[in-house]
């Protein structure tokens, strides 16, 4: 039987990309999104289900959880995808600290609890988290956007480190900057940031696609991460001079601060 894949935030960008890549390689999907137009639409494109729902709460992926295993029976890959990006720095008020918490994190935290049981049990699943490069380096301009990313990408860690011996696959996916209405957003900066190197939703799902036939943790559809990774590790105080360098030439831009 083909794999059944859940990908959350599958309404539009990376999300429809993913959806649509694994459609195509055969398998049934349930596209979820907090805006279920637009979730019936991509599901319609693959021939697949969707489901309009908000995973910021324990209850709203409990519910998808339980919808889609009506749909799928079994649930293979689950995509952590959705994901929220509020500006704000140190003094970002509590409710987009709480938000991006909840979206970013506890979301993966809270679907893995619930597919764990059954994938322990088979002895296979994956759990593909989209965490973006944010989370293995930083992201300037958003503090709980960088913070709760870094969260992301551990927990994903975590669970590679804790079950890969029983069979459960992990990928997290850690690119730059990606033409999705998420980008556009950030104005500006995001062109400072990541503009000229931005590469399309498609390229995500490719680049994820050729980890997971090689079983490599790291997506990084962004080839030189791999290199801002290694120096962030071994030469932090040269990284962190080169970010707040941008940071300053951020702080130029009309209207920053």
């Amino acid at each position: 039987m083909s794999a059944g894949v859940v990908i959350t935030g599958g309404g539009g960008g990376i999300g429809a990309a993913l959806a649509r890549r694994f459609a195509a390689d055969g398998a049934r999907v349930v596209v979820a999104d907090l805006d279920g137009d637009r979730a019936a639409e991509v599901a319609a494109e693959v021939g697949g289900r969707s489901f309009a729902g908000d995973v910021a709460s324990e209850s709203g992926v409990a519910d998808l959880i339980t919808a889609a295993r009506e749909t799928l029976g079994e649930i293979d890959v689950f995509c952590a995808n959705a994901g929220v990006a509020p500006f704000g720095d140190a003094n970002a008020d509590e409710d987009a600290w709480s938000l991006a918490w909840d979206v970013n994190v506890m979301a993966h935290v809270r679907a893995a609890r619930l597919l764990l049981p059954a994938w322990l049990e088979r002895g296979e699943g994956r759990f593909v988290a989209t965490v973006s490069a944010a989370g293995v380096l930083s992201s300037l301009g958003s503090a709980p956007y960088s913070v709760t990313k870094h969260g992301a990408l551990a927990f994903a860690e975590w669970l590679s480190a804790t079950y890969r011996h029983r069979g459960i696959a992990v990928q997290a996916i850690c690119p730059q900057g990606v033409r999705t209405a998420m980008l556009e957003e950030t104005g500006e900066r995001g062109k400072l940031l990541m503009g000229a190197s931005a590469i399309d939703p498609p390229q995500v799902a490719d680049a994820l696609f050729a980890a997971m036939a090689e079983n490599r943790f790291l997506v990084l559809p962004h080839a030189e991460v791999a290199d801002f990774y290694a120096l962030r590790a071994t030469e932090t105080d040269r990284w962190l001079g080169g970010m707040n360098k941008l940071q300053r030439k951020m702080e130029e831009l009309p209207g920053d601060a």
